[in-house]
């Protein structure tokens, strides 16, 4: 089989995870980069939600054995688990570790952050707590339950990479057991499907965290390849040589029109962008192609 990876930088609009809290404040998480600010959603965070929306956590199974962890066995692992594909490290018993066959980047701010806070409260509930112990709200807002809080919201334009090494996908060398094509297609197959159509809630709110702009594909470079070639500046993508560089070498690009950036008609013009939709029917073809006549 070839050395090769899929590799992926997209652009979405998506809200932040929350950080560290104080009493009733919650703020969101944050990088400081070359003296600016940026609000950030984790990749732990973005692995986790891929995890659980591409349905590869449907058949996670925990222990609690001094950690709480993934169960791991003979019976139970990465070639037999989808659970298990994003890696694991059991200790019950001898210690046995399997990394992760693909790799994502923090979800970080194209723009500066800039504080926008939320004020809420839980009016209604004490409210009726109250009415039906006859309390005055007013007078007895503790008693009632009535609890003012805030929190930071941030929803804007993020990058962040997904790189997913083919070859290893399925294997678990600490069994010497490997899946069969047709599942790790289907494993690389969700996780493109749970991308594309990317979905977050965040404070109850469901938060849709689509592509509006990706480019990558399937090659030779086993690296977040287009990490340090996307960049938005005050709406704009920068159109470098250097991406069209890293372009050239077998990648495609997509963009989802409707005016999302502020140069949309100079990307069309020099990128020649396809939809999002067909890069990622083309991407999935591409994976079948890939996989197609190995023999495990």
């Amino acid at each position: 089989m070839k050395n090769k990876a899929l590799t992926l930088t997209i652009i979405a609009r998506m809200t932040s995870n929350y950080g560290e809290g104080l009493g009733n404040i919650a703020s969101v998480q944050k990088v400081f980069r070359d003296g600016r600010t940026y609000a950030t959603r984790s990749r732990e965070s973005m692995k986790n939600a891929i995890m659980v929306s591409s349905g590869m956590y449907d058949d996670l199974q925990v222990q609690v054995d001094g950690a709480t962890q993934k169960l791991v066995n003979e019976e139970l692992n990465a070639a037999n688990c989808r659970a298990l594909e994003g890696g694991y490290m059991n200790t019950s018993g001898q210690t046995k570790i399997r990394k992760s066959s693909f790799y994502l980047t923090d979800a970080v701010a194209c723009d500066e952050f800039v504080n926008e806070t939320r004020f809420h409260n839980n009016l209604f509930l004490a409210g009726r707590f109250a009415k039906d112990n006859n309390l005055n709200l007013q007078e007895k807002a503790k008693e009632s339950g009535l609890m003012p809080y805030q929190y930071e919201y941030d929803k804007s334009m993020k990058q962040y990479s997904l790189t997913i090494q083919l070859d290893e996908v399925g294997k678990d060398e600490n069994f010497n057991s490997e899946a069969d094509s047709s599942e790790k297609i289907a494993r690389v197959n969700a996780i493109l499907n749970a991308v594309e159509a990317l979905s977050l809630v965040v404070k109850g709110n469901l938060d849709n965290a689509e592509p509006i702009f990706v480019v990558g594909g399937i090659g030779n470079y086993k690296t977040h390849y287009f990490e340090n070639v996307v960049r938005v500046e005050n709406g704009h993508l920068r159109i470098t040589e250097d991406l069209k560089d890293k372009l050239s070498r077998g990648y495609q690009v997509a963009l989802l029109e409707g005016g999302n950036f502020a140069n949309e008609d100079s990307i069309k013009e020099e990128l020649k962008p396809i939809s999002v939709s067909r890069f990622f029917d083309q991407l999935r073809s591409e994976v079948e192609e890939y996989y197609a006549g190995t023999t495990n």
